[in-house]
């Protein structure tokens, strides 16, 4: 009797008004049938209204003047930026003219034997041959250049870096405050802010070196605080009670605990200065960012890729060696398999031995500079394929159409039905639909935040371009996630698929979006299509390794349960796999937004239209207003789509 009593009220109660979510769409539509009424009663139109809108223009345009007519003159400007743009063109130059001074062999034999003693003879080997690639492909001074620039801004960015990170790490008031500042600085568009930064320091060196200071040292400022929040609690106590100070604490616990981050956060430091190589190019860096742009210019895919192997070749080499180190130091002090640290510290000094020793052998051998009889012409052979590709893909193929019949139905039957539905839904249901998508997978918090957002942009007065600007990112996102599923499934039930694929997921990770973009638009032409496949291109080899990961990653146990009860390989997939690896699943989807949102830009510059374009036309009109705003819009829009698809631990907490 008592159990019937018990489970009555619950038998007439229809199972999706259980469900929290629906209490949460209940309650937004009572706001919603109350609020709406109001705003279409004072707002009748379906765009943003105007009265909403906020010029910056004029302020904009008055603190670009002022900084025009008084850079020559004002203190601030000769005593301060002037004397850091010297400080930076010097040691830019300094570290130039040493690498110019070891020559070839020299700068070779040095980064083989760093990388034979930090990961062993196999990585020495490829590293030797990256560096020797990068003279046969006549690049060898580019090269050396962007070395210069990027060890200058590599070090001011870890310093930086771990500056923000130990005052973020040490104190939970500043981690709060630096949050919002580290998120817009990975985030703001890397076009809008280098408008700024030429303003005060004009076309050249320091502007490039500074704006990728800016977007690189985020990482290290991260993973610090992680590494140094993350600190074993019973080691810090038990150091506390031996009686130490905060600074003892923080020398001999901290650091040493947060070590295998502080080398993560400088392998992620490298990554993103590196790619700003090219992007530093635009404002006057040399090296090899100049080369690519100024094959972009030409539309010469030969000379760009030419120009940009040699940038892939660092960044894996970069990465290959800073994650070895990473290992290596987690091992402890003889996990290099080189013996006590006395011995590791005589390598060292018979590495740094010979290196001098070949550098000076060079010198004195008059070989400093590469050989010009040992130059490999690609460019031409590439130059030629392309061609072909473009005289034979381009139009006419049989049944299927060419690339430019793809892009135009891409473009018609799907970029221009989101743009305009998008455009065409009153600005009130965007927020709603915003807030509701939000709010189910999170908390008011996390819908107020990207409500807000959204309503920033039309604030801004960029609301029908944000629109424009959003229908890509979706479409761009949609294949992306389509292909990076399935080939993340694929690579991680196969692991000769994985091997397989690792070599090209690195290419087109770390090569320029400048490079990929010239063969992009030689096969689809200038429009938003083309802007759509270089995003995707980009944004892919994230989601397949963060897809694969993840479902490599799901308990052994539950697998091997599933398939004792007889489970198909594509039952364990569907019903075991994919939702264990929900988590996993879902950082891919919020990377690939991210990384689809930052070719933004890049699109702007091949038809794509809408906020790339604003920021682009900004940069070279020199209009600060203009970059700025398309910047800032960009910034909000992809803290809207961040809140709307990456839930947190403490979004879904039970009764948040």
């Amino acid at each position: 009797m008592a159990t019937i009593t018990a489970t009555a009220p619950r038998s007439g109660l229809p199972g999706f008004l259980k469900h929290p979510a629906t209490g949460k769409l209940l309650l937004l539509a009572v706001a919603a049938a109350v609020l709406v009424p109001l705003a279409n009663a004072r707002w009748a139109s379906g765009s943003w209204p105007h009265a909403l809108t906020v010029d910056l223009t004029e302020p904009l345009g008055k603190a670009s003047d002022w900084v025009i007519d008084n850079r020559d003159s004002h203190p601030l400007f000769l005593y301060f930026f002037g004397y850091v743009s010297n400080a930076v063109v010097l040691s830019v130059r300094a570290v130039y003219l040493v690498l110019l001074a070891a020559g070839w062999a020299g700068v070779t034999a040095a980064a083989a034997l760093v990388a034979w003693r930090v990961a062993g003879v196999r990585l020495a080997l490829g590293t030797g041959a990256a560096f020797l690639a990068c003279g046969l492909l006549g690049m060898w001074i580019p090269t050396m250049q962007t070395l210069a620039l990027m060890v200058v801004a590599v070090l001011a960015s870890v310093v930086l870096g771990v500056l923000l990170g130990l005052a973020a790490g040490l104190s939970d008031r500043t981690y709060r405050a630096l949050r919002p500042v580290l998120d817009t600085m990975q985030v703001f568009p890397a076009y809008a802010y280098l408008l700024p930064v030429v303003l005060v320091f004009g076309m050249g060196v320091p502007a490039a070196v500074l704006a990728t200071v800016v977007y690189a040292a985020p990482p290290m400022a991260r993973l610090t605080a992680l590494g140094l929040r993350g600190a074993d609690a019973g080691v810090m106590e038990a150091v506390e009670s031996l009686g130490t100070t905060a600074r003892q604490r923080l020398l001999t616990a901290r650091i040493p605990l947060a070590r295998k981050e502080l080398l993560l956060g400088l392998n992620q430091t490298i990554m993103m200065a590196l790619s700003m190589a090219v992007i530093a190019s635009v404002i006057g860096a040399a090296g090899l960012g100049d080369r690519v742009y100024q094959a972009l210019a030409s539309v010469d895919v030969g000379a760009a890729l030419a120009a940009g192997i040699p940038i892939v070749l660092l960044a894996v080499v970069l990465d290959r060696v800073t994650g070895a180190a990473g290992t290596v130091t987690s091992a402890g002090p003889t996990g290099d398999g080189l013996g006590e640290p006395k011995s590791r510290w005589t390598g060292w000094a018979y590495a740094a031995v010979v290196a001098v020793a070949v550098a000076v052998a060079g010198r004195l051998t008059g070989r400093l500079d590469w050989p010009e009889a040992w130059l490999v012409n690609i460019a031409e052979p590439v130059n030629r394929a392309v061609d072909w590709m473009t005289d034979h893909l381009y139009s006419g193929v049989p049944y299927v159409g060419g690339t430019a019949d793809w892009a135009g139905h891409f473009t018609t039957w799907v970029l221009d039905p989101m743009r305009d539905g998008l455009q065409w839904l009153p600005w009130w249901s965007v927020l709603l639909i915003v807030a509701a998508l939000a709010w189910l997978i999170g908390t008011w918090r996390t819908a107020l935040t990207a409500v807000l957002a959204m309503a920033a942009i039309g604030v801004l007065g960029v609301w029908g371009p944000s629109l424009d600007t959003l229908s890509q990112v979706l479409a761009a996102v949609a294949v992306t996630l389509v292909l990076g599923f399935a080939t993340g499934i694929a690579a991680a039930r196969s692991e000769r698929c994985e091997r397989v694929l690792r070599p090209f997921l690195d290419v087109f990770q770390t090569m320029p979006q400048f490079v990929y973009l010239i063969p992009v638009v030689a096969l689809f032409g200038v429009g938003r299509a083309p802007a759509v496949a270089a995003a995707v291109v980009y944004a892919l080899p994230a989601v397949v390794r963060i897809t694969t990961q993840g479902l490599r990653q799901v308990d052994p146990a539950a697998m091997e349960s599933s398939r004792s009860m007889g489970a198909t390989g594509w039952q364990q997939l569907r019903q075991v796999q994919l939702p264990l690896a929900r988590p996993a699943l879902l950082l891919a989807l919020n990377q690939g937004v991210v990384l689809v949102l930052a070719v933004v830009i890049i699109g702007g510059l091949v038809g794509g239209g809408a906020l790339g374009y604003d920021v682009v036309f900004g940069l070279a009109q020199g209009d600060l207003a203009t970059g700025l705003v398309a910047g800032a819009a960009i910034v909000c829009l992809g803290l809207m789509l961040d809140r709307v698809t990456q839930p947190t631990d403490r979004r879904t907490k039970k009764g948040a």
